[in-house]
């Protein structure tokens, strides 16, 4: 039984507890200042306390805090050598963190998908251990990156569920503009995304491969993807995933000085 402390049990937080408890062999604490966001979590957690110092007597500490609470909190905890810190904040450096604990420590950049066990994840190489290796694991597919790709990392599976969510919800609404109610066109929209990315992560064609197998000649996807094909689209994704790492940099510059 690994024992795993959560500090910080909001969205990103509160997904892990939750995916961890659905994998099953964790004992979970989850700790937080904020008794309604405990209360979001209990169902989950073996044991809710408002104390970091009960982190003591965990493996496995998480760190799922902002980023400009984390400098606080890390002072009020007291870890052992033999411990590990796992932390998610965006933009707060590694070294930031191993430079106020003996434990030892590892940088990751989840996303809210851990909650069904289907989390993308980056992991910096340092600091990485088998036991974090398995907690990630049981909560979803990860990679192990340097440092330096954090920030992209985050940008791509940390703020990209949310690019998603908008692309779902634009297809969602084509359906309903053709006639589907809101419901079924959700379903068939939320569905689609999600066995076109199995797809991608279990075939091995490349993705260009993959959509010429589902475009037919003179069917109906080949219409569609001419559209997108003279479109603006896939720059405009892009773009969206270089501003999210822009503003990753531009978080991590808090700790130049620090």
């Amino acid at each position: 039984m690994t024992r795993v402390s959560v500090i910080g049990c909001g969205n990103m937080g509160g997904a892990l507890l939750k995916g961890l408890a659905r994998a099953e062999g964790y004992h979970l604490t989850a700790i937080d200042l904020d008794p309604e966001a405990l209360a979001a979590v209990e169902d989950a957690a073996d044991e809710t306390t408002d104390d970091v110092a009960v982190a003591r007597d965990a493996d496995i500490v998480v760190l799922a805090v902002k980023p400009d609470v984390a400098p606080a909190v890390l002072d009020d905890l007291d870890l052992r050598a033999d411990q590990q810190i796992v932390t998610l904040a965006a933009g707060l450096p590694r070294e930031f963190v191993a430079d106020r604990t003996d434990a030892s420590v590892v940088r990751i950049m989840p996303n809210l998908a851990a909650e069904t066990g289907d989390m993308a994840a980056a992991a910096t190489n340092v600091g990485l251990t088998d036991e974090v290796r398995a907690m990630l694991d049981d909560v979803g597919e990860f990679v192990e990156v340097d440092e330096s790709l954090m920030h992209v990392s985050t940008a791509v599976n940390g703020s990209g569920p949310a690019f998603a969510f908008y692309l779902i919800d634009a297809m969602k609404q084509g359906g309903i503009d053709g006639g589907l109610d809101p419901e079924q066109a959700e379903t068939l929209a939320a569905q689609t995304f999600k066995g076109a990315a199995e797809t991608v992560l279990r075939d091995d064609r490349s993705v260009d491969e993959l959509i010429d197998a589902v475009c037919s000649p003179n069917g109906t996807t080949i219409e569609g993807m001419d559209v997108l094909w003279d479109s603006d689209a896939d720059a405009a994704v892009e773009a969206a995933v270089a501003a999210a790492e822009r503003r990753s940099r531009e978080l991590a510059e808090a700790f130049d000085d620090g």
